[in-house]
């Protein structure tokens, strides 16, 4: 079948729109690492039908596991909904919940990501813990980091903050970081640099991914987390190594807004069987 291959500030995805046909895709972890080594993209995206959305989005990480929750990949999935509709909004059912998208412009897709989760047992920790600054630290290379911030955007994230992001070997600490037993479901590894109180580098590792040039729901993390320890504001722009993204944590009703770019890289034939 015909799908489409998209990035949002580089985080690459498969995107493939199975509504109106009546079978459920049950993928084998196998089929779907064999297209992610094949197609190079960190997540696969399958719409469909849903009773209470425009869609129902599934998602698949590179290694073949199903996830909740993917914010540049709702972004990159709504951008292909407008586009088909003639549409300024569409809304998206997920494992993590209804999703609600928006046009901020040419090529730029907004999404409400809802309200950040922050209680132990919703990251999920496997103890009770102080999700603003969990007592929990990691070495690898000689480089010690320690006391992250602890959010959940539908999916798990431990986010370190850095003096120089730069020059950490991230992708020793954040596949340390992922399997440690602290977190029953893995986590996203982000490990975040304030510029100043509405400017963060950040650099991720994802679970099932490894490092991406961008991650959307990783991005909401870190706001929320940097504002939780007093780093940053409510709103700031997040530089991943993909691309720029904009988080706002609205004060009003505690939802968290990703907005930033999306680009359609053309079409791709898949075998979703």
């Amino acid at each position: 079948m015909e799908a489409r291959l998209m990035n949002g500030a580089g985080n690459r995805f498969i995107l493939a729109d199975v509504r109106g046909q009546a079978a459920r895709f049950n993928l084998a972890r196998e089929a779907v690492r064999a297209m992610a080594h094949d197609h190079h993209f960190d997540q696969l995206l399958v719409l469909e039908d849903s009773d209470s959305a425009d869609a129902f989005m599934r998602i698949w990480n590179a290694d073949g596991d199903e996830v909740g929750a993917c914010g540049n990949g709702t972004r990159a999935a709504a951008w292909a909904m407008m586009q088909a509709h003639g549409s300024r909004q569409v809304s998206i059912g997920t494992a993590g919940g209804l999703l609600l998208a928006r046009d901020a412009g040419p090529m730029t897709v907004s999404v409400d990501m809802g309200v950040p989760r922050l209680d132990w047992q919703d990251i999920p920790l496997a103890r009770p813990m102080d999700t603003a600054r969990l007592d929990y630290a990691c070495e690898a290379d000689g480089v010690r980091i320690e006391a992250p911030g602890a959010v959940s955007m539908g999916n798990p994230h431990a986010v370190f903050f850095i003096r120089d992001v730069e020059a950490l070997p991230v992708a020793r600490l954040g596949s340390e970081v992922e399997m440690d037993p602290l977190f029953p479901e893995r986590v996203n590894a982000g490990f975040a640099q304030i510029h100043d109180a509405t400017h963060i580098r950040l650099r991720v590792w994802e679970r099932g991914a490894g490092i991406t040039a961008a991650c959307g729901t990783g991005a909401c993390a870190a706001l929320v987390a940097a504002h939780r320890r007093g780093l940053a504001e409510r709103k700031a722009s997040i530089m991943a190594d993909g691309g720029e993204l904009f988080v706002e944590w609205r004060e009003e009703d505690d939802h968290v807004i990703l907005t930033g770019p999306v680009e359609d890289e053309g079409p791709v034939t898949l075998d979703l069987r």
